[in-house]
This record gives structure tokens, C-alpha cells and sequence, in this order.
């Protein structure tokens, strides 16, 4: 297993790779603007400012001239307000200030001319050579936050291991320490999968659900014109939805272990799973729901929390998925990937592991994971639960609690029919089914669960409810209408179909599959059959070619 750094291309590389829609802290119409922004700190020192010291120093003119040319950025609106004008008001900083021939100036020029370039060099280059925090080199280990919220350590003379060529050049607005180069851009595991070609599809997928939200509480109004409030600031706040339902993948204050192949195992994932989210397409929401589910389907038990789960990862024991939002049973996945850090695990088995700024990815050509195990495991609906019973006629349904080890939940439903001759049926969801096969077992339990000596089988036959691709609904007759009859002495898994679905409704209220279960006696055979059914579960289990 290979461990690699961010940095393995040259910090410039790095930062012309990583093109991001961000806004960083934001632009301000004037320096006073940004003073309000943030809390002052008076730095002790002589009477000039940060932009004079710098001036004054030949071996920092490249620096200068970025300064010069970088504007500030606010809410994603370039004002015209440079970074030299910054640093010549009234907000006192620390200033982390590299050497000439440390960086590439032309090439870093060339990007601020760039209608996305600017923005960037200021998030990945000025941001990241500035703190708000007054930091003074004397000895002792410190550590802070940058300007673009990137956390460093301060020790030994260097800041990120990166060492001082000068230090503590006092300015009555703040600190500059002369470094022997830039300080390397330590990208989140967000940025890095958005950055580099072997996420590329699994980087642009994520990206794509960043959104900026206004924020009317932090906005500020002028009042109101036409019956609409208008804001002489409008506040806007970056967030990703996606993000917020595996983990904060972006944040700094995080640290996220994540199980991630890379380009080409990721799309035979993809692929894969993308088959079992097909949604009618009636539905004006099919490809976008298709799009999301397959990727929680791969990345719900990827992404793992170090502050949640310490104990569990520290002790190299299975960890539990970090956010689980039920979509998925996971009953198994806990049984199953033990050990992760072995050989053979999936952290341990991982080609390259990168170092990111909030965590590590634990990358390989292939996806860590089962379907059957994850997204594609074993489906149970229990025969107890009302809530799943569409309609039931000529029957009542009664919910018995039983202990016992064949007794799934400790209850079943005891169907009984209504007349000495009635041939009920009884029809349930089959919640969450995929579009993919099924092998759909009906589970009945012996008639011992009640007791008496009854001892006659059920009999009865089996019709699967479906949507198709056009969203109309069909059925599907299981055993071309032959009744299938029950083991009255034994916990009976009834095989009734193996089906595939063409369309899935995931997690959706409307349109379920569903099946039906009608018993099939004929008044002649009512002293070989018995029309009391102990329905348990309906069982589906996928079918997975080799």
C-alpha cells in the first residue's frame, strides 16, 4: 500500500488543478467593509503597514505583484479591492510571505486573468498565506487556522514543515514571517476527488449538487419596493446536500475516513447500481432520483467519522456507517467486513491511501463492497405490519406476538377468513424493491404457533403487483396460477416467483409494487386444506449473476 500526499504534483500544479466553484471568505467593497467582517486584534509594531514591509523587501516582489493583481472576492462578485489594499488598512493579520522563485508567478498572473482563476488564486494561494490570527515565532508549537479556514501547526521554526527564512517583522497591522516558500495547499478530501483524474467522474457528480442558499437573517434589507424586500447585502451560504447526508467531506474541523475506487472501478459501480434505481418515467423526477439513490447506494457505507467512530476504527473493529439514513438494511454489513485494516479489509486492501487536510481516502480499482451486503441486500417486509397492507377481503387479520426462534420480530399475522368457504386474499407492499430480480418468498409458520390439532396446509396462489417503464401498473402471475400449498409442520419458505423489476420506488409513497395472496381451496377440498394462514414475512433476495 502506497501513502501519498496531496502534493504530488507541484504546489502550482496543485493549485491550477483545483479550479473550484467556491467563494472563500468573500470580497468586500472596502477595507472598512472588511473590518466589520471580523473581530480586530491591534498588532504592536512599527508604523508601517504589512504592504510597506513587504515593499521594502526585494526578494518579495513577485508576492507584491500577486497581491497587486488578486482581488477580493464576496458572495462570488470580484470588487475592486486588491489584496495590497488589504493589507495597507486597519485589519491586522499574520502574513506568511514567500520568497521570489519559491512559486510561479507568470503562471499564477495568467490565472487571476481568467474569469474563474481569480477566485481560485485567491482561495488556493493569498488565503492560504494569511491568518487572522496574531502569530509570533518564539518557540513554542502553536496552532491556527489560515485565512481560508486550512488548519496549520506552527513549530521549530516552520509552518507546515515549511521553514522561516525570516521571522516576526513587526507592522502596527500585524506579523510577517519571510518563508523559504509557499505553504503547500492542503486540499479537503472534497476538493481532492473534484481535483484529481482518477475521481474525475465520482468529483464532477459531487460537485454538482453545490448550491449557494441566501440567508435572509444575515442579509440586509432596505427595505420594501413592489411588496419585496430588497437587501443592499445579500448574504449567500455554499452547501451540497449530498454532502450533508454521507458527511461533511468539505469541512475542516472534520476527519473522515472514506473507501472510494477510483475512475474506472468507480463507473463499474456506478453502472452496476445505477440499473437498480430506474424509476417509472412517469415520473418527472426519474433521472434525478436514479442519479442520487446509485450514489448513496455506493458512498452510505464508504464514508466513515474518526470523532464518531474512534473506538471502532482505533481497535481496527468493523466500522459502523457514519450517517446511515435506514435507506439500506445493513444487518449483514455489520456481520461481514471485519478487520478492515487486514490485508484483505477494506481500508488495509486500498492501493493508495491520499492525505487530505480532513481525512484519508483509501483508494482502489475496485469498488470495497458487496451489493448483496449493502444497497442490493435482502429485502423483508414484515406479514404483522398493517401499515404495508394495501387490502384484504373476505378475512380478518389479527397481529399475534409469539416468541420463538423461527418467528421473525416475535409476530406474525394470523389471516382468517370471514366464511366457513371464503376464499380470502390479502394483498401487501413490497417496500423498496429494486429494479432487479428477486427470488420472493412467501414465509408461513406451522400451524403448532397457535396450538390444537389442526394440522391441514394452506393452500394458495400468488400474483406480483408492478410498475413498468412507462409507469403502468401490470401483474404477474406467479406459477402460471398453480396454488402452491404450505408445510404445516415446519416454518415453510415458500418460493412463489423469481422476478425481475423494471422499475423501482425507492423510497417513494407512491406507485410500490406490491403482491397478492389469495387462498385457493375449493369447497370440495376443505377437509384436506385449511384457510387459516400465519403469514411471517414476504422475503425477497436478489439474484446475482456470476
Amino acid at each position: 500500500m502506497k501513502i501519498l500526499s496531496k502534493y504530488t504534483k507541484s504546489p502550482l500544479m496543485a493549485l491550477l488543478s483545483i479550479i473550484l466553484p467556491l467563494g472563500g471568505v468573500g470580497g468586500l467593497t472596502s477595507c472598512s467593509d472588511w473590518d466589520n467582517h471580523y473581530e480586530n486584534e491591534a498588532a504592536n509594531g512599527a508604523d508601517l503597514t504589512l504592504w510597506d514591509a513587504i515593499q521594502q523587501r526585494s526578494d518579495l516582489s513577485d508576492f507584491a505583484q500577486v497581491l497587486e493583481n488578486t482581488m477580493v472576492f464576496r458572495q462570488h462578485k470580484k470588487t475592486s479591492v486588491s489584496y495590497a489594499d488589504v493589507l495597507k488598512g486597519g485589519r491586522s493579520f499574520t502574513l506568511f510571505a514567500p520568497v521570489n522563485g519559491t512559486f510561479n508567478k507568470d503562471s499564477i498572473l495568467s490565472l487571476v486573468a481568467t474569469a474563474n482563476g481569480d477566485s481560485a488564486v485567491e482561495r488556493f494561494f493569498i488565503m492560504n498565506h494569511l491568518s487572522q490570527k496574531l502569530v509570533s515565532a518564539d518557540g513554542t508549537e502553536k496552532n491556527f487556522r489560515l485565512l481560508n479556514y486550512k488548519n496549520v501547526s506552527f513549530a521549530d521554526n516552520k509552518v507546515n514543515n515549511v521553514a522561516l527564512r525570516e521571522s516576526n517583522i513587526h507592522s502596527k497591522n500585524g506579523i510577517m514571517h519571510v518563508m523559504d516558500s509557499q505553504l503547500p495547499y492542503m486540499r479537503t478530501i472534497y476538493e481532492t476527488l473534484v481535483a484529481l483524474p482518477e475521481f474525475k467522474s465520482h468529483g464532477q457528480f459531487l460537485a454538482s449538487y453545490n448550491e449557494d442558499e441566501f440567508s435572509e437573517s444575515a442579509s440586509v434589507s432596505s427595505g420594501i419596493v413592489d411588496g419585496k424586500n430588497v437587501y443592499v447585502d445579500s448574504v449567500t451560504y455554499e452547501r451540497n446536500k449530498l454532502m450533508e447526508q454521507i458527511g461533511r467531506l468539505d469541512a475542516e474541523d472534520s476527519l473522515y475516513f472514506v473507501v472510494i475506487p477510483t475512475e474506472a472501478g468507480w463507473n463499474k459501480a456506478w453502472n452496476t447500481a445505477f440499473e437498480c434505481f430506474r424509476f417509472p418515467k412517469s415520473d418527472d423526477r426519474a433521472d434525478s432520483l436514479q442519479r442520487y439513490y446509485t450514489y448513496r447506494a455506493l458512498m452510505d457505507d464508504a464514508v466513515y467519522s474518526y470523532y464518531q467512530q474512534k473506538a471502532h476504527i482505533e481497535k481496527k473493529a468493523y466500522p459502523y456507517t457514519y450517517i446511515n439514513s435506514g435507506s439500506y438494511t445493513g444487518r449483514q454489513v455489520f456481520n461481514y467486513y471485519r478487520n478492515p485494516f487486514s490485508q484483505t479489509g477494506i481500508f488495509g486492501s486500498a492501493k493508495v491511501v491520499y492525505q487530505c487536510s480532513n481525512g484519508k481516502i483509501y483508494a482502489s480499482d475496485e469498488w470495497a463492497f458487496n451489493p448483496t451486503l449493502t444497497y442490493n441486500a435482502d429485502r423483508f417486509d414484515e406479514g404483522e405490519n398493517q401499515s404495508i397492507v394495501i387490502s384484504y377481503k373476505d378475512c380478518s387479520m389479527t397481529r399475534v406476538d409469539a416468541l420463538g426462534d423461527s418467528i421473525s420480530a416475535h409476530a406474525f399475522m394470523h389471516i382468517k377468513p370471514t366464511g366457513g368457504n371464503s376464499n380470502w386474499n390479502v394483498t401487501y407492499k413490497l417496500t423498496n424493491a429494486l429494479s432487479t430480480t428477486y427470488d420472493i418468498y412467501v414465509k408461513v409458520l406451522p400451524k403448532s404457533v397457535i396450538g390444537g390439532e389442526n394440522k391441514r396446509p394452506c393452500r394458495f396462489t400468488a400474483t406480483i403487483n408492478y410498475y413498468d417503464e412507462e409507469g403502468k401498473e401490470q401483474h404477474y402471475t406467479c406459477n402460471d396460477g398453480t396454488p402452491f400449498n404450505t408445510d404445516p409442520y415446519k416454518t415453510d419458505y415458500v418460493k412463489v416467483a423469481t422476478f425481475k423489476f423494471p422499475t423501482c420506488n425507492y423510497l417513494e409513497n407512491t406507485g410500490q409494487p406490491s403482491i397478492t395472496v389469495t387462498c385457493s381451496i375449493r369447497p370440495n377440498e376443505n377437509a384436506k386444506y385449511d384457510r387459516n394462514f400465519y403469514l411471517d414475512e414476504i422475503y425477497l433476495v436478489p439474484v446475482v449473476k456470476e
